[in-house]
């Protein structure tokens, strides 16, 4: 079996330059089950003139980009309504620390400097909106999208317009502004392509949602990423269970990530989630405190091996327009190597009303294995209105033979580490409170593993 692990701007204006969680393993951890097995490439090639697979696949080929210029050309989009309007950015990144279910968004540009209304109403919600904290809230979105090639990062079927994710949330928010004693919890359930890779693959088996029955056809599968209690009191909290994890500034949830496709850091350098504890305690009203204990990286409710880690870190606000965010991971990480250190650091700025810029560093050393990664991603974010932002996202990744990543028939050196690159572009349009459309436009390469490849992806999220 090959073994690869692929978990894994200052820009001006739009169109401007930028700066600048693993199982099965033989001797190298393999950072995902559901990508780059043995005659998972074949598998596609026959797949793809099939116009529908057991996993609900809509269309293959020319008719998946069909349908979605249809939808676009049709005007069921409202795309013709973006002339003199003003935009709020659902769907844009979030904070720096997040368990996306608590992700914010970057500061609204005022409506009275545009000079306009975004005619945008209060997002509908399933059930919960406007009730009391104590009450149940339950909400979700569907995801769906189209991409010209993989990039062996989430989007894996190309020129398949596919359920990416429909996800499903229940919660009962722990509050405790009064400083009493308040209970909480949240169930996250999702399905489409996207749920492979979201499943728990650090378990040691088929525990949780690896078993192979969430596994479904053309690339399908349901994963379960959260379910956990929380206990609060006052400024302090605490989450036991199975539950996203702290590191990063990407997230596995659309909703809450700004581009369609993902960084190759977040994919290869990151864990997606964990089982354990870990609490937070908001020290004052600019620094918050994070720590607790994880079975490793990316189990559900299981343990690889003596897996047991460290997972914590602060956030601090350093003035009104700018806020950096340091989250470690150390100790022995289960599917992914013993003796190992990690971390993400994350400054967030507000250049001006309209411009945001986060630059983000990951570093990653397992001693077991002697995997060694580095990142520099710099993310910058122009708002034109409620209803339309523009994105731009450049990362430098330097990985090596352990982590194994070589996407677009690369070839991997053999020794040694080796840098890749990327570079997206693309906008967020809301076309209703909760619609939002996300074009890109990737390239990606790497002299040393010596391939170039252009990507168009498009993908609508609608919350509920």
């Amino acid at each position: 079996m090959t073994l690869s692990n692929r978990k894994l701007q200052k820009i001006v204006e739009f169109g401007i330059v930028a700066t600048g969680v693993k199982t099965d393993f033989n001797h190298v951890v393999k950072r995902k089950l559901s990508q780059h097995r043995v005659g998972f490439d074949d598998q596609r090639k026959t797949n793809n003139d099939v116009s529908t697979t057991q996993g609900g696949d809509m269309k293959r080929g020319k008719s998946g980009w069909m349908f979605v210029l249809g939808l676009i050309g049709s005007g069921a989009l409202g795309l013709s309504g973006v002339q003199g309007q003003t935009i709020n950015n659902a769907g844009t990144p979030a904070t720096a620390v997040s368990f996306q279910d608590d992700a914010a968004t970057p500061a609204p540009v005022a409506e009275e400097a545009a000079g306009c209304d975004s005619g945008l109403s209060e997002p509908w919600t399933l059930f919960g909106n406007g009730c009391s904290d104590s009450c149940l809230n339950i909400g979700g979105w569907f995801a769906m999208g189209i991409h010209t090639d993989s990039n062996d990062l989430f989007n894996s079927n190309p020129d398949s317009f596919d359920l990416s994710q429909g996800w499903l949330f229940v919660e009962k928010e722990a509050n405790s502004e009064n400083g009493e004693l308040a209970f909480g919890f949240r169930f996250d359930g999702m399905y489409g392509v996207d749920g492979p890779d979201t499943q728990s693959f650090g378990n040691p088996g088929t525990e949780w949602d690896m078993d192979p029955a969430y596994t479904r056809g053309g690339n399908y599968g349901w994963a379960i990423p959260q379910l956990y209690g929380e206990v609060a009191m006052g400024d302090f909290s605490v989450k036991i269970g199975h539950f996203y994890t702290l590191v990063g500034y990407e997230v596995v949830g659309s909703p809450d990530n700004f581009f369609y496709s993902h960084a190759i850091s977040m994919y290869n350098s990151e864990p997606f989630t964990h089982t354990g504890a870990v609490a937070t305690y908001e020290m004052n009203d600019c620094t918050t405190l994070y720590g607790g204990w994880t079975a490793g990286w990316d189990t559900g409710f299981a343990q690889f091996g003596e897996g047991s880690s460290f997972l914590g870190g602060f956030s601090r606000t350093l003035n009104d327009d700018a806020s950096f965010t340091y989250i470690t991971t150390f100790g022995n990480l289960g599917a992914r190597g013993d003796d190992a250190y990690g971390h993400s650091m994350v400054l967030d700025m507000q250049m001006t009303e309209n411009m945001q810029w986060v630059i983000q560093s990951d570093l990653l050393r397992v001693s077991s294995t002697g995997e060694d990664n580095f990142s520099l991603i710099h993310n910058m974010f122009y708002t034109l209105s409620d209803r339309l932002t523009f994105g731009r996202r450049t990362e430098w990744w330097k990985g090596d033979n352990v982590t194994g990543y070589a996407p677009h028939g690369g070839d991997l050196p053999s020794t040694g580490s080796h840098s890749h690159y990327a570079n997206t572009a693309g906008f967020n349009y809301k076309a209703t409170s909760n619609l939002t459309v996300r074009p890109e436009y990737r390239y990606n390469w790497s002299p040393a593993a010596g391939y170039k490849e252009s990507i168009f992806g498009i993908d609508f999220v609608m919350t509920f």
